[in-house]
């Protein structure tokens, strides 16, 4: 059924006009700045993805380039000449100690030592001899790099116990205590203390004649607490001036989920060594080995981040390596950038709002000026439009409209004059018949009359004629003008209406004058409501039913936070939930209605609706289709109850969600989550929910 358009549309074609005019501007440009804010906000997340990508890349080949380091120093150490002689000929004066140590000083190594073929310690490079054999975790790795189709790497990631890297460098113990502080988000963990090492390791054979394995060389680097080596790759990937806008980027290594060393600050000069990373972000890069692209909630601050998974000789992951910058200063900018792109759109809309008035104001001018003088001249005064500057149809049929007038007036004036003259040429000739008798003053009379039809009769016939004319040319034009504008003529159709009715006026004069002269040749608004009142509202409504029944109430309503909804809509939809539950409750039972107030984090308020019934509760299956259409438990029922419910709801940004009772009884639970401002349901899913890290 098509609405009527409202009183103050449909009986101004100035009203029309401007509708027409500013409609679109007012809807196509909202929703085109709305379409170009979401493409922007994408492609902007996804640039910062892709540089944040490509700083793992760059940290990832210094991290790799270091295990190359580390790996070909040592295989450098193990089959050189000296460290060979060494070993044959050591001696008290020439101690095997000193070209290790000259060997760690210039690799930049933590620890260098020597082992017997089968394990049994030599010398460490500071000059003692390591206090136990060679450590498990170290045999296991020997025995993968000798395994069949093993291609070892010269140096890989090691995780060490407490008193494996003791039995090795003691010296490194106090690097390895690392409280863990509590940390937002984090999978829970009973411990308190980190107090394995992260080790860059590599183990070479130190050959003889023959290729004799003559003893086993062990160097590494310890990564806790390691602050130059993480400074350093941070250097790398985020030299100064690398990120615009105030932003900050960071680099941290993991062992596990624990923070063993980074540039993160927790307070303005500690470091957030001890902090672990959020449950989600471990679950996919250490659970799943995924690498983690995108924005995460680091310590106390949002960063566009990348972890990347650690693993060891065996494959297995034991940490991650990280890199992020602060995401704000990129935010605040992109934010800028809508609201210059918003106040630039609104700008041009302005602007072509004021040329798309001007322009409907060309149209609506010249009807309205035509309409007000057919009011005068039908009002007796003699009124005209008057030139119009337009050339185009409505100015022409504002000329015609004044010709025509301008025939009427001269006929007008014409008629009189002639009606005059024959009023003084019959008197004249009464004057000369006044002493006639009796029969000849009838006569005389009769021959007046005749004379005088007759006269209007030839007047009226010339006013006809040239009268038709100019309607004949109006009407055309008005035809012309439909056919030329279409479904365009349709705004001013009242108008042209009007006109219509005033050439078929004219036509209706000049046939009277012909019918006095020839006798003989004629025979639905969104309201703010309180949910409470709401509620009682509709328990009046549905008190009949309640007195059929044995049902005890139960009333909790508690919330003070006003929703937005239409009156009637929400009370279609808490008497629907109140009914249903009735009938789940034939034999009686308890009814509890509780309403309370709601937020997210996201800054979105409301009430939460709550229907509980002690009825037999859903079936298995049936929750899943409840809210469908046509689906329903009752004989009686059309199954469009809830959906319609449902529909109602979501209209305005809120949820129904159905369920068993939680808490062991019987029954069934309905939940209305309605919002204080309604919105469209895609923000609530816009909303960024991604986890943190």
């Amino acid at each position: 059924m098509i609405r009527r358009a409202p009183g103050w549309l449909a009986t101004s074609v100035r009203n029309k006009l401007l509708a027409m005019a500013l409609l679109p501007l007012l809807v196509v440009f909202p929703l085109l700045v709305l379409a170009i804010a979401v493409w922007s906000s994408v492609t902007y997340d996804r640039l910062l993805i892709t540089k944040v990508r490509s700083d793992l890349a760059v940290a990832r080949g210094y991290f790799d380039q270091v295990l190359i380091e580390v790996g070909s120093g040592t295989r450098g150490v193990a089959r050189s000449q000296r460290l060979l002689h060494s070993l044959q000929t050591a001696s008290a004066d020439a101690p095997l100690g000193l070209p290790l140590a000259a060997a760690q000083q210039e690799l930049n190594l933590d620890f260098l030592l020597l082992y017997r073929p089968d394990g049994q310690p030599l010398v460490s490079a500071l000059g003692a001899r390591p206090s136990t054999p060679l450590p498990a975790t170290l045999t296991r790795l020997l025995d993968l790099s000798h395994a069949p189709g093993a291609h070892p790497r010269a140096a890989q990631i090691v995780r060490l116990s407490r008193d494996e890297l003791s039995a090795m460098a003691p010296q490194l113990l106090p690097r390895l205590h690392i409280p863990l502080v509590p940390t937002r988000n984090a999978a829970p963990d009973a411990r308190r203390i980190e107090d394995r090492a992260m080790v860059v390791l590599s183990l070479q054979p130190v050959l003889g004649a023959n290729d004799q394995p003559l003893a086993l060389l062990v160097g590494g680097v310890l990564l806790n607490q390691n602050l130059d080596f993480i400074d350093h790759i941070n250097r790398i990937v985020y030299p100064e001036g690398a990120l615009p806008f105030g932003s900050v980027g960071t680099a941290t290594l993991f062992l596990d989920d624990v923070r063993i060393t980074t540039n993160v600050r927790l307070f303005q000069d500690q470091r957030a060594i001890g902090t672990r990373v959020s449950q989600a972000v471990r679950e996919r890069v250490l659970g799943g080995g995924q690498t983690w692209l995108d924005r995460a909630f680091v310590v106390n601050d949002w960063y566009v981040s990348a972890y990347d998974p650690l693993l060891d000789a065996a494959g297995e992951r034991v940490g991650m390596l990280y890199v992020g910058f602060l995401e704000s200063p990129f935010r605040l900018v992109r934010h800028a950038m809508l609201a210059l792109m918003g106040l630039i759109f609104l700008g041009v809309m302005a602007v072509s709002a004021w040329f798309s008035v001007r322009w409907a104001r060309s149209i609506f001018k010249p009807v309205e000026q035509m309409n007000h003088t057919m009011q005068r001249v039908k009002d007796g005064e003699a009124a005209r439009v008057g030139a119009r500057p337009a050339r185009d149809e409505l100015g022409a049929l504002a000329g015609h409209l004044d010709q025509l007038l301008d025939v009427i007036d001269d006929k007008t004036a014409a008629l009189r004059r002639w009606g005059e003259e024959l009023d003084a040429k019959v008197a004249e000739r009464t004057r000369e018949l006044e002493a006639s008798n009796a029969s000849l003053q009838l006569a005389q009379q009769q021959l007046v009359k005749s004379e005088k039809l007759a006269a209007i009769g030839q007047l009226t016939a010339s006013i006809a004629h040239e009268i038709n004319n100019p309607i004949a040319v109006m009407q055309g034009n008005l035809d012309l003008m439909r056919e030329t504008l279409g479904e365009h003529a349709q705004p001013v159709k009242a108008e042209l209406q009007l006109l219509d009715e005033q050439v078929e006026r004219m036509r209706l004069i000049v046939t009277q004058l012909l019918q006095y002269a020839r006798p003989t040749e004629y025979a639905g608004y969104v309201e703010t409501l309180d949910l409470n009142q709401t509620v009682h509202d509709c328990l009046v409504l549905v008190a009949h039913l309640l007195a059929q029944t044995r049902i005890k109430m139960v009333r909790e309503l508690q919330a003070t936070q006003r929703v937005g909804f239409n009156r009637q809509e929400l009370q279609q939809v808490i008497i629907n939930l109140l009914i249903n539950a009735i009938q789940a409750m034939p034999q009686g039972g308890t009814l509890r209605l509780s309403t309370q107030n709601w937020a997210d984090e996201h800054g979105a308020r409301g009430a939460l609706l709550q229907v509980q019934d002690s009825g037999p509760g859903l079936a298995p299956g049936v929750e899943e289709r409840l809210f469908r259409p046509f689906f329903t438990t009752k004989n009686d029922g059309n199954g469009l109850g809830l959906w319609i419910s449902l529909g109602l709801v979501e209209r305005y940004g809120g949820a129904i969600s159905a369920g068993n009772r939680e808490d062991g009884q019987n029954g069934a639970l309905f939940s209305v989550r309605l919002l204080t401002e309604p919105q469209a349901p895609e923000a609530v899913n816009t909303r960024d929910g991604r986890p943190g890290g």
